[in-house]
């Protein structure tokens, strides 16, 4: 076969173990983040307006706002975002908020009223736009910019707007009896709860308020006594038949009961059924077929039964007896001495129909509509005495208002599902047949039939993301501003008012502004690594406005559901307090226009597998049989066994294949980002999962990022969707690279108006949120052909393209002299050497200079009684220069501030006098190094106030940046010119010309060498005589000297920016930043991990030549404790370490092919061997059609180490990792023989030696350690601050007290308490003599005790310690010691 296919080398190609194919795409990782705010923006109006959702929801609810009296109204027209004034590293540069300013359009109609018919007609409109506050936009990645550090909007799992049945599972009555309950839950609005009571009588409640009877909600809704009872019971009529009464025969209600006398045929008279006899079913429906259709009653038979109807007298309306009235020995004497022969009762036998209704209807103790008002209007309203105007207008507000009450069409949607009702999703208020139907499923709960619901299943949670929850906070923001607005437009001339004079947009712009700012779920980005920053964008929260609070979650919301499988993981969630209420959404999950979750499934159509991908919800899957992924198939996409195992409602069961609907897409769509990025998750223990998930976030991003040996093949989606690393946007030709910047050529989506140029901006040591270190790297070179999507940099912590969160470091385990007890990690000193695991860390360090009362601070180098040792570093402004050295105390920043006038000696007075000023008013206030810190220098802003004098620093920083600007432009230009040009000669060559430029012969050919004889700017002089052509040329010049013009404006934009000053805090004339790089080497103390859950703490680090061996000499890296493995059952770790061994087998076999290769240029046994490793699965490499050049390639990836894919689920099995140790030559025990590096003896026995991903975690040492000398003390106790942050000390608390108690060490304890802590006056003695070098001092009082005796007279106790001596009389009345 012709090896024709070419490979770049700038992918990572793995060997793929996975089984399964995945026929379904994966959905970007941070879409539910984007799309849910696009949603929500609409940035571009669609043609033919915009739907109303979102932004333009929120206005067209508020608006239009009618002034109190009619007479002007303020209309809604569409919104439009202007550009941003500052791009988004601008933002993060001057610490601004990247955001949009949004312009309204209003439109003003004043209408004239006519005073006696009051009819309207329009007098005048007016429109205007109007500037709303800017709103802030969301960058590529997903996230926003406030205030110049990047935050992210968490979404917020709630309760469903809708209504839930329920039961309080017999708790709150003693008796344990089930006390059902509804809830009707609208997105806002007020809360209706309808319940039963022990004694069965139901109630309502509005918004948890005092509980109703249901009939006074149901009266006040329009009905009376009869038509409750008729709504809610079937009615018969029981006729009389001579002495007896003549009943209907339904046999569903006598199912089960006994025949208590004998039962007889009304019409033929004859006894169907004995005395005593069971009534079964089988005998009921006997009677049935053969016609019963009436049975004779006594009028004993007749008694407990309920009337359907009033009984009334219709000559002279007297009423005898009301609907609801029971029946007995002196209602039926009132109904047979009146000559009724007919009553109409109601259909309640207490078996399957209870009377709950009926009592509560003779419970209640209002008797119509109004009465029923008023009780409303009482409990909602106490203290107020109700009209009934009054009260009917509040009770419609409560459920019959949209503007106060909206179920949303979510709600409206899950209100029709669970009460089987039909209305459309544009009636977001409650009606009259809603509630009855609540309160109608309510009864029948009782008399048990039906379900409850289950408030964890994911059908009755949903996801309020970004847009949404900007939407509702958007919308508080525009309410209050409604108020303002009407009562600006009673009050002014409304003629002569413009839309703008009306509205102060400050309300809604500070909603925003508090949304972002302070907002529970807004939080401050976790950007220690591209997988955190994924996993922070991915996450569901419990918490938060109009959530759960963590004292009040229980068991059951924190667990994980049935439903939760391939919607949510069931293993990442934070350990300790908030177990189970901040979850992440599964890897194929996304969320649906209602908020729901859904997962995709594969379609099953007659009996087999498609690729078709269908997505559901909880709530829709519940109906299907869902097949595993793993199912067993046939080439034909038919199940192999008859019984296949799947998911139907919530279970796991056995069914046969035919009964099949649905297949999941792949394994992983169970898990996370995160737990799908763990090989041999299968192997490892659940608990031990969730900590290798929250451990991989922690993983900072190392000096040399390494991809790992053995991975699941997720690595390179996390890389590509984080943004970490930069795909290309079209595809085109390398044009320049550098450090710093990748400019490339398209070759394709070159339309009029866009640009032919990309350029990439690569992030150069920036600072993360964490003090990481963003850098990224260009992986390409000039002239190299990329395609849409190619990776072109690597960013932190990953490697071509691939997560590379650490290193693959050769493990064994075994004891080493106690250095791994407990977990600890022994490490070579080759891996400080090498800097395996060194990682960089930036410090940000910022000093503003302000204007004080005193006068002004300043920025300089010449600080007071400083030596120029320490200024060594400093510019002539005071600044510390890029690339220099620093260390603790060093100072960064010169600063001096005013010192307030000391009374002056007559000395100093003399010699200012003489000398004139002195440099004794001002205080040294210089920015240094915080201790234990040490590092370089690596960039440094000045920012000025507008009008205030740049320094020289300032200008120095200002010229580097244009002239980066004009390189970029000029670059672009290049290729501009060299495009356009280049296609102009085209067009030229081979045209008979009829003009040129001067000095040019008309009517001759044109041909490249004519045309070059003129300088380029000239080739536009020439005309053609094809018009169509001219026409072309023509169009041609007009588009290049648009982008032309268009290149300069931008450049000149951000010139202007970068000359113009900062926006700065009030009072600050001056700010300075410092980012300082420190290296930091991995040392004892430091936190390590590996992908399993298996952490520990780096306890030696000791010399390599000590370590120990294998036989052909090579010294381990890691020596980790085989005890932490059995205990915690994560095996994962030890699959990993046999995979990764046979890894780096075949990495050392290429290695020596390769040699073997460049000796004698034969390159098949190379081809063959990487053709053997890569095998042929459903994603195995095309690699026996690579070209030589690609295979030489793919080999110089692999000598290190062979890279394998083993996914979650679908990973390489016991057959698998023995195939590959056998393929590397290597034991298949996975276990070699080791010898001691100290004493060069062979261990007794074999050790399992191979290579594991080890991570650095984000818990170093050195942000640890901390030592205090003198520092700072607490205001009111006088005691030391404690935390490194405010350099403070140590407690002493209760139980180390306690000790030195047990000790006896008085004097100890003493000093602990007094000078060490809080005793003013004695701690400063205590310094002084030191200093003298004497060292006795005496103790005093505690402040703590002052504070205590100023507690105590706050409480009105007077205590004072009086000092007076005893005299002998006195002193004679006191006990005797001796005694």
């Amino acid at each position: 076969m012709a090896q024709t296919l070419s490979f770049n080398g700038r992918r990572r190609v793995r060997k793929f173990f996975g089984k399964i194919p995945e026929v379904a795409e994966m959905p970007n990782l941070i879409e539910v983040q984007k799309a849910s705010y696009d949603q929500f923006l609409m940035v571009e109006e669609p043609k033919g307006g915009r739907p109303d959702e979102g932004l333009q929801a929120v206005f067209k609810s508020v608006f239009p706002i009618t002034d109190f009296s009619g007479a002007s109204m303020l209309e809604f027209v569409s919104y439009e975002f202007e550009p941003p004034k500052f791009d988004v590293d601008e933002c993060r540069q001057r610490d601004l908020t990247y955001a949009a300013p949004l312009k309204v359009t209003l439109r003003l109609i004043v209408f004239d009223i006519d005073e006696d018919t009051g009819a309207k007609s329009i007098k005048d409109i007016k429109e205007q736009s109007v500037y709303m506050g800017d709103m802030p936009l969301m960058t590529n990645n997903g996230t926003f910019i406030v205030n110049g550090t990047e935050r992210v909007i968490v979404s917020q799992m709630h309760r469903s707007p809708g209504v839930f049945f329920d039961h309080d599972k017999g708790k709150s009555h003693s008796s344990g009896k089930l006390l059902f309950a509804a809830r009707v839950i609208p997105y806002r609005g007020s809360w209706l709860d309808i319940e039963f009571d022990a004694k069965d009588i139901v109630y309502a409640r509005i918004d948890r308020r005092r509980k109703i009877p249901v009939t006074s909600l149901l009266m006040a809704l329009g009905m009376d006594g009869e038509e409750i009872l008729d709504t809610f019971y079937t009615k018969s009529l029981y006729k009389r038949d001579g002495e007896g009464w003549r009943i209907p025969f339904k046999p569903e209600t006598l199912k089960g009961a006994k025949a208590i006398t004998e039962m007889v045929d009304a019409d033929t008279g004859e006894v169907v059924v004995e005395a005593g006899k069971k009534l079964t079913p089988r005998l009921l429906r006997t009677l049935s077929d053969k016609g019963l259709k009436a049975l004779k009653a006594a009028d004993d038979d007749l008694y407990g039964n309920y009337l359907a109807g009033d009984i009334v007298n219709y000559s002279t309306g007297e009423i005898y007896l009301e609907a609801g009235d029971e029946i007995d020995e002196k209602t039926l004497g009132i109904i047979l001495a009146n000559g009724f022969d007919e009553i109409p009762v109601l259909g309640i036998d207490h078996i399957n129909v209870g009377a709950y209704i009926r009592n509560t209807l003779t419970a209640d103790k209002n008797e119509n509509r109004q009465d029923a008002l008023f009780d409303i209007y009482r409990v909602m309203r106490p203290g107020e005495p109700p009209t009934m105007e009054s009260a009917e207008a509040m009770f419609n507000s409560l459920f019959f208002d949209a503007e106060r009450y909206d179920l949303s069409a979510v709600g409206r949607v899950k209100m029709n599902m669970r009460l089987d009702l039909t209305v459309e999703d544009t009636v977001r208020i409650l009606r009259k047949d809603d509630i009855l139907a609540v309160v109608r499923m309510l009864v029948e709960l009782r008399d048990g039939k039906g379900e409850i619901d289950d408030i964890d299943n994911l059908g009755n949670r949903r996801v309020r993301s970004v847009g949404e929850l900007m939407e509702n906070q958007y919308r508080l923001g525009l309410l209050r501003m409604e108020r303002a607005i009407k009562e600006r437009m009673s009050s002014i001339e409304i003629d002569t008012v413009m839309p703008q004079d009306l509205i102060n947009a400050k309300p809604a712009a500070a909603a925003v502004r508090e949304f972002f700012g302070s907002s529970q779920l807004s939080q401050f980005m976790d950007q220690v690594n591209p997988l955190s920053e994924i996993t922070h964008k991915r996450r569901l929260s419990a918490l938060g406005p109009g959530g759960l609070t963590r004292e009040r979650a229980g068991f059951e919301v924190r667990d994980v559901h049935p439903t939760h499988y391939g919607r949510i993981c069931p293993i990442e969630t934070p350990e300790g307090p908030n177990i189970g209420l901040i979850n992440s959404l599964a890897t194929f999950a996304r969320v649906n226009k209602y908020g729901f979750i859904e997962s995709p499934y594969r379609r099953i159509v007659d009996g087999k597998v498609t690729s078709d991908v269908l997505y559901l919800s909880a709530m829709e899957e519940a109906k299907y049989y869902v097949a595993q992924a793993n199912a067993e198939m046939n080439a034909d996409g038919s199940f192999v066994d008859e019984f296949v195992v799947c998911r139907h409602a919530g279970e796991v069961m056995l069914a046969p294949r035919d009964s099949m609907n649905l297949m999941d897409v792949s394994p992983k769509q169970v898990v996370s980002v995160a737990a799908a990025l763990i090989p041999f998750l299968e192997n490892d223990d659940a608990n031990r999962a969730l900590m290798g998930s929250n451990m991989q976030r922690q993983a900072v991003p190392l000096l040399r990022a390494e991809a790992p040996f053995v991975g699941t093949g997720m690595e390179p989606v996390v890389a590509r969707d984080s943004g970490a690393a930069i795909g290309a946007r079209r595809g085109g030709v390398v044009d320049q690279v550098d450090a710093t910047r990748i400019v490339i050529r398209a070759t394709e989506d070159l339309e009029a108006g866009k640009s032919g140029v990309d350029i990439y901006r690569l992030q150069k040591f920036q600072r993360s949120n964490q003090n990481t270190c963003v850098n990224q790297r260009p992986l390409v070179t000039v002239g190299d052909e990329v395609n849409r999507g190619d990776i072109l940099a690597d960013g932190p912590s990953t490697d071509l393209g691939d997560l590379a969160l650490g290193r693959n470091a050769l493990v064994a385990f075994m004891p080493w002299n106690g250095y791994n007890y407990e977990d600890s990690i022994l490490l070579s000193e080759r891996i400080v050497a090498d800097d395996v695991f060194t990682s960089i860390h930036i410090e940000e360090f910022e000093v503003m200079a302000r204007d004080t009362k005193l006068g002004p601070e300043e920025i300089t180098r010449d600080i007071p009684n400083v030596s120029e040792e320490a200024l060594k570093n400093l510019d002539e402004a005071g600044i510390v220069y890029i690339g220099a050295e620093v260390q603790p105390g060093d100072i960064l920043v010169g600063k001096i501030t005013p010192k307030g006038e000391s009374p002056m000696t007559p000395e100093e007075k003399l010699l200012r006098a003489i000398f004139g000023e002195k440099a004794s008013d001002v205080r040294d206030t210089s920015m240094r190094m915080p201790p234990g810190t040490y590092g370089t220098i690596v960039e440094v802003r000045v920012f000025n106030r507008h009008g205030v004098e740049k320094d020289e620093r300032a200008m120095a920083i200002e010229r580097e940046e244009i002239e980066r600007l004009a390189k970029d432009r000029d670059d672009e230009q290049a290729i501009l010119d060299r495009n356009v040009y280049g296609r102009l000669i085209e067009m030229l060559r081979g045209q008979a010309s009829i003009a040129g430029p001067k000095g040019f012969k008309k009517g001759s050919e044109l041909s490249n060498a004519v045309v070059s004889e003129y300088p380029r700017s000239q080739w536009w002089m020439f005309a053609v005589e094809d018009e169509k052509v001219q026409s072309e040329l023509e169009a041609l010049r007009g588009q290049y000297d648009e982008s032309k013009s268009r290149l300069e404006q931008r450049f000149m934009d951000k010139v202007e920016k970068v000359q113009r000053g900062d926006e700065m805090p009030p009072g600050v004339m001056k700010m300075v930043k410092v980012f300082v790089a420190v290296k930091r080497k991995i040392q004892p103390g430091d936190k390590m991990a590996g992908r399993h859950g298996n952490k520990g703490v780096v306890s030696r680090i000791v010399p390599v030549e000590d370590m120990p061996f294998l036989e052909d000499g090579t010294h381990v890296d890691v020596v980790l404790n085989p005890l932490g493995v059995p205990s915690r059952m994560n095996v994962g770790q030890i699959l990993e370490t046999h995979l990764g061994w046979a890894c780096a087998g075949m990495g050392r076999q290429i290695g020596e092919l390769i040699e073997a290769y460049k000796a004698n240029g034969n390159i098949e046994p190379l081809r063959k061997t990487i053709g053997d490793v890569v095998g042929d699965g459903p994603k195995a490499e095309q690699v026996h059609e690579f070209d030589d050049d690609s295979v030489l390639r793919l080999a110089d990836q692999w000598k290190r180490g062979v890279s394998i894919a083993t996914p979650v689920f679908d990973g390489a099995n016991e057959a698998d990792v023995n195939d590959m140790l056998r393929l590397a030559g290597l034991k298949d025990s996975g276990q070699s023989t080791l010898y001691d590096g100290r004493t060069g003896e062979q261990f007794d026995r074999q050790v399992t030696v191979g290579y594991i991903y080890m991570l650095k975690l984000n818990h170093l040492v050195d942000d640890k350690i901390h030592a205090r000398s003198i520092g700072p003390y607490s205001l009111v106790t006088q005691q030391p601050l404690g935390g490194k942050a405010q350099f403070g000390g140590q407690r002493f608390g209760e139980m180390e007290v306690w000790a030195l108690e047990a000790y006896g060490a008085a004097y100890t304890l003493q000093e602990m308490l007094t000078v060490k802590s809080d005793d003013v006056a004695g701690r400063t003695k205590v310094y002084e003599a030191i200093v003298r070098g004497d060292d006795t001092f005496e103790a005093g009082i505690p402040e703590s005790f002052n504070v205590l005796v100023k507690e105590m007279r706050s409480l009105g106790l007077s205590v004072e310690l009086e000092n007076t001596k005893l005299d002998e009389a006195q002193a004679a009345q006191l006990p005797d010691a001796a005694e």
